[in-house]
């Protein structure tokens, strides 16, 4: 048996903090957990939770310490790109909430699709990261080994 009983913590590389903040707030219904100074080098702890699962918290961190330098370069430069993986968050209608959140602004990089798994969309949030948005349903994975 063992003593870990959820995920309670998950990292998203941003930016910038506040505007990450406020996108997650404004866009995806995300409400602030946490924005405090740690220390004398700046370093903010920004986290925000869905406020249906305030047992995950989403760090909005900025690349760099405790990474080394070569791994927060890539991370910016990945960023940059637009290509870093974040979420993947769930929907029970993936069509309106495309629907609602272009209506908002959010940018989304493929609109739902059919998945084997359900229907899927893409959003890039204004620090560079892609969500995966997924109104999922039954399938078998089995079904799809090769």
């Amino acid at each position: 048996m063992t003593t870990i009983s959820n995920i309670s913590l998950v990292t998203v590389y941003v930016t910038d903090q506040d505007a990450a903040k406020r996108w997650y707030i404004d866009n995806l219904g995300f409400v602030e957990a946490t924005d405090i100074a740690m220390g004398d080098n700046g370093f903010r702890w920004v986290t925000i939770i869905h406020p249906d699962h305030p047992e995950l918290e989403v760090t909005l961190m900025i690349p760099g310490p405790p990474l080394d330098d070569n791994l927060a370069d890539a991370i910016r430069r990945s960023l940059a790109n637009g290509t870093h993986g974040a979420l993947g968050l769930r929907t029970e209608n993936c069509q309106k909430a495309f629907e609602d959140l272009t209506a908002k602004g959010v940018e989304f990089v493929a609109p739902p699709a059919e998945r084997p798994y359900g229907v899927e969309a893409i959003i890039r949030d204004n620090s560079g990261n892609w969500l995966v948005l997924v109104e999922p349903r039954e399938f078998d994975p089995a079904a799809f080994r090769g």
